[in-house]
């Protein structure tokens, strides 16, 4: 792995710091700023999104001959988490959740008629996307999160195409998407029985039930339960073949584990800039907080902890760039960033005290939106899960070093 960044990386990254420091982070102060989703609001994102388009810098994933970045993981990886270092910094990129997992597969697998419809509109910022896969469950108790082959939503062929009928939720950005891909049950085979389809907002019969109030701050759009009730689908608006339903969450989902750890990473540091500007101020028992030892170790401690993450994902960033799966790299990513994600917010609230558990700082914000990152994109068990069935398949070969040709 080669860890020093071109040139233009490095200018890419210091425009980038510049736009956070003095753009973005003064707008976290000011609860105007702030839907009532505590996401920035819609309109005030539309301007701050004109200004990152003229800058150059804009949907980074996405292939540069349809307006992107272009840029290999890695490169996205340093520039990712340079965004996330403001609660606001991604979406205004063009570079959040959903949008920025839906974008970079439909890139990679979708037919050009796909792409000029569904595609291009998402990655000018025209329209919000959303990825339809998470189920409740069935009286069985079985339902589809992290094992996608549990999924009950049906696709029943027809003469012209497609009928949808089950139900979802959790379905992140959904209120505000226009543009959806759909994974639904075509057959009862293990492996081959998932299809992925494309749809659009304006399509009749089907629904949003609710708008699922969570915990934390929320991305555009929430969360929603949503139900299907003869959804008709032309063929032509399936993705990739009958059948590739799963091969297309396994292509869509480890990037996408990926590059909220690159966002996390940022998250995390941002607690600890917070955290660190206070305890070299703050004066307490005849010193100041950072002279005291046990302050000293839960710095250190946390600022451990993300540079792990960090490195995991930067290697498992590579590897993908190198044509790899990175199964194992981006779930040891996952985990350990959730970890430090969740780590380093804890410890700046701990260290600013009554003001950290006042919004007079985004680290309460960022303390609730972190408790989820354990929790999506697969749960940190079940990535350990993933782990542990890697080393009983390779053995030794788990700690393989890849050999130059």
């Amino acid at each position: 792995m080669e860890f020093t960044l071109s040139a233009d990386i490095e200018a890419k990254r210091l425009a980038i710091r510049r736009f956070v420091d003095e753009r973005l982070i003064p707008l976290e102060r000011d609860r105007a700023s702030y839907d009532p989703h505590e996401n920035i609001r819609h309109g005030l994102l539309a301007e701050l999104r004109q200004e990152t388009r003229a800058m150059g810098i804009w949907a980074l994933q996405s292939p540069r001959a349809r307006g992107g970045g272009g840029l290999k993981m890695a490169e996205q990886a340093v520039l990712y988490e340079e965004m996330n270092r403001s609660i606001f910094g991604p979406v205004c990129f063009n570079c959040a959740a959903p949008d920025d997992g839906n974008m970079r597969v439909m890139a990679q697998v979708a037919t050009k008629a796909q792409q000029d419809w569904w595609l291009q509109p998402v990655i000018d910022g025209r329209m919000n996307s959303s990825f339809i896969m998470t189920e409740p469950m069935d009286e069985d108790g079985r339902g589809c999160g992290s094992d996608p082959s549990l999924t009950n939503t049906e696709a029943v062929r027809t003469n012209t195409g497609w009928k949808i009928n089950g139900r979802k939720w959790f379905i992140t950005g959904a209120e505000t998407a226009e543009h959806f891909i759909l994974i639904a049950r075509t057959s009862a085979d293990d492996r081959k029985g998932l299809t992925s389809f494309l749809f659009h907002r304006d399509q009749p019969v089907w629904r949003i039930i609710r708008r699922i109030e969570i915990m934390g701050p929320e991305e555009h759009g929430g969360h929603c339960e949503i139900e299907f009730d003869g959804l008709e689908i032309p063929d032509e608006n399936r993705l990739m073949e009958v059948g590739d339903g799963l091969k297309l969450t396994q292509i869509r989902l480890g990037p996408a584990r990926l590059t909220h750890c690159m966002r996390w990473t940022g998250l995390a540091r941002r607690c600890l800039e917070i955290a660190m500007e206070h305890v070299q101020k703050r004066r307490s028992f005849g010193g100041r907080l950072i002279d005291h030892e046990s302050v000293q170790t839960l710095i250190g401690q946390a600022a451990m902890e993300i540079e792990i993450g960090r490195l995991l994902t930067m290697k498992a960033a590579w590897l993908l760039d190198q044509g790899d799966f990175a199964r194992k790299e981006v779930s040891m990513a996952k985990i350990v960033v959730a970890d430090a994600l969740h780590k380093a917010a804890d410890t700046a609230l701990q260290l600013l005290g009554a003001r950290g558990y006042s919004k007079d700082t985004p680290v309460e914000w960022i303390y609730r939106y972190a408790r989820q990152a354990r929790l999506v994109d697969g749960a940190s068990e079940v990535h350990r899960m993933v782990l542990s069935n890697f080393m009983t398949r390779e053995g030794g070969e788990f700690w393989k070093w890849r050999v130059q040709g």
